[in-house]
């Protein structure tokens, strides 16, 4: 990397991206092993890590819509010859086929004599690396709308985050399943299993984008105040709508929970992960640089998705550790747990990253 490009490197992105990843192998870890009896609302600290688990996501898909798409328009490429496409297309195939991987019903590639119809469901359940794939496929498709109609990356890439929010309560509740075949079904709602439908959750990856392409056209203002309390206003903006819409519902419908409403939830993770966006950017304005491995964690989020994953859940090949301790730590033993795993995939990173600089010298 050129000195140019050091000095460049958006530093509140690299935060972000191993933030988020991090937030993601603590909250599985935690959900994975703490005892029922220890997950009571009444304990403000468990309240405080249920609502964050439940930011966990849109961060994490938010801040891949945003890195796909700064990357994307930072080559300043037609459509056509835009590598960038290439790549995004690789990415797509390859996230889907780790969701599927990682969800494979059976230790032969070809004999499923013996799987049960449970493991085929679970198959077919829509997860993160599914929904984040198809997320920069949409990206892709609707940089090549923007080109195409002439419109600006914000309106095209916002319509597309609209479509998949707007239409969230309609096609949530619709039975898929008796409409089309139980593996395309699971995109569409929750009734076949599936974490993470399109419907709402690719909008949080292609509203990432409009982040991401902002920053590739506008080189240098995460460097400004303006930038980071912009972020921050607009995250407030979308909270107070959560608030509106609830309060609204609360006088009309008369219902008083918070997080069921469909819209308003979304305008609550939306104006959250813009919030945390600001204050980090606010927070690293000033920083021109970050320790090595922080850049090679958000770097290797995918490894450290997959490998920790396979640890807690277990695959056809490997049992997982919900398999022997399943929701049965205190939690003491549950924290401790979260930090040994955190460590743990630092730790394979550094020696990722290690591994391959030697191959390098060897192949120099």
């Amino acid at each position: 990397m050129s000195q140019s490009s050091k000095k460049n490197r958006i530093i509140f992105i690299d935060l972000m991206r191993a933030f988020a990843v991090l937030m993601m192998v603590q909250g599985h870890t935690v959900d994975v092993l703490l005892a029922p009896d220890h997950r009571t609302m009444d304990s403000p600290f468990f309240a405080a890590w249920l609502f964050m688990r439940g930011m966990t996501a849109p961060i994490f898909m938010f801040t891949a819509g945003t890195v796909f798409t700064y990357l994307f328009r930072l080559a300043d490429e037609p459509f056509r010859t835009n590598t960038r496409v290439k790549k995004g297309i690789k990415r797509f195939l390859l996230l889907v086929g780790l969701g599927y991987l990682l969800r494979y019903p059976s230790a032969s590639l070809f004999d499923f004599s013996a799987v049960t119809d449970q493991s085929w469901q679970t198959f077919i359940q829509v997860d993160v690396l599914h929904l984040i794939g198809f997320g920069v496929l949409f990206l892709v498709l609707s940089a090549y709308v923007a080109e195409k109609t002439k419109r600006s990356d914000y309106t095209v890439f916002g319509l597309i985050s609209l479509f998949f929010f707007i239409l969230y309560p309609f096609v949530t509740n619709i039975n898929w399943a008796t409409i089309l075949p139980l593996p395309i079904a699971g995109y569409f709602y929750g009734g076949t299993g599936s974490l993470f439908p399109l419907f709402p959750w690719a909008g949080y990856v292609v509203c990432g984008g409009i982040l991401g392409s902002y920053l590739a056209k506008n080189p240098l203002i995460f460097k400004t105040q303006r930038f980071s309390k912009t972020l921050a206003i607009w995250g407030m903006l979308f909270i107070i709508l959560f608030f509106v819409i609830n309060l609204i519902e609360k006088e009309f419908y008369n219902d008083p929970n918070l997080y069921d409403s469909y819209y308003g939830i979304i305008c609550l993770r939306i104006g959250f992960v813009l919030m945390l966006n600001g204050l980090i950017s606010f927070l690293s304005i000033k920083i021109d640089t970050i320790p090595r491995i922080i850049i090679l964690i958000g770097r290797n989020t995918l490894v450290i998705y997959v490998v920790h994953l396979m640890i807690l859940y277990g695959s056809a090949w490997n049992p997982g550790l919900i398999a022997a301790f399943g929701q049965s730590l205190d939690v003491f033993n549950t924290v401790g747990t979260a930090l040994i795993m955190i460590t743990l995939m630092v730790s394979m990173v550094a020696i990722i990253h290690k591994l391959k600089l030697k191959t390098k010298e060897l192949v120099t």
